[in-house]
């Protein structure tokens, strides 16, 4: 039995050791060398930029841009676009992302180097179109937002929390007061 136990446990601990390996295998480049800028509205264009270090010098890196609807990186355009650069001499990059004129939620684009496998994301986030873009305003009620919490003063909320705590030690208390009496 404690041969068995011994074998599960020493299994259970290179699993948990095995694991880690296999999700860094990929080189990850950090987020801090990921800039996205422009518009990151309906219909219009974003530009994804991987700073110097993020893949290797000359390096092809290959570009895909889920999300949905259709985007469109630099000239492609596809349901998953997708697109081959090459990265300048510093291991630098950027992609222009064109986003469809119906865009809603995030599209995600990740650049792949092709020879250091280097994994690099972005996430766009389409924003919601306020009023003025739709062409409607929005009606007004006149009354301000609905109240949904407790205005309480927190004095009143902690005061009656340490009540509430007094009472239960006061019945501890007269529990063990009683419990001594009756054993004596």
């Amino acid at each position: 039995m404690v041969k068995k136990t011994l074998a599960v446990i020493a299994l259970a601990v290179l699993a948990l050791f095995a694991v880690p390996t296999a999700a860094t295998a990929a080189g990850y480049v950090a987020a801090d060398k990921v800039t996205v800028s422009g518009s990151a509205v309906a219909g219009g264009t974003v530009v994804v930029s991987f700073a110097a270090g993020a893949f290797a010098a000359g390096e092809q890196v290959s570009f895909a841009c889920t999300g949905s609807g259709t985007a469109t990186l630099s000239a492609v355009k596809a349901a998953t676009a997708t697109l081959v650069k090459t990265a300048d001499a510093s291991g630098a990059t950027s992609v222009n992302v064109k986003l469809p004129a119906d865009a809603t939620g995030t599209y995600t684009v990740t650049a792949t180097g092709v020879t250091s496998a280097n994994v690099a994301t972005a996430s766009i986030t389409i924003g919601a179109a306020d009023a003025g873009t739709t062409g409607k305003a929005l009606a007004s009620t006149g009354n301000a937002l609905a109240n949904t919490g407790y205005n309480a003063p927190m004095l009143l909320i902690w005061g009656a929390a340490g009540v509430l705590l007094l009472g239960i030690a006061l019945v501890v208390v007269m529990t063990i007061v009683r419990r001594q009496r009756a054993n004596a």
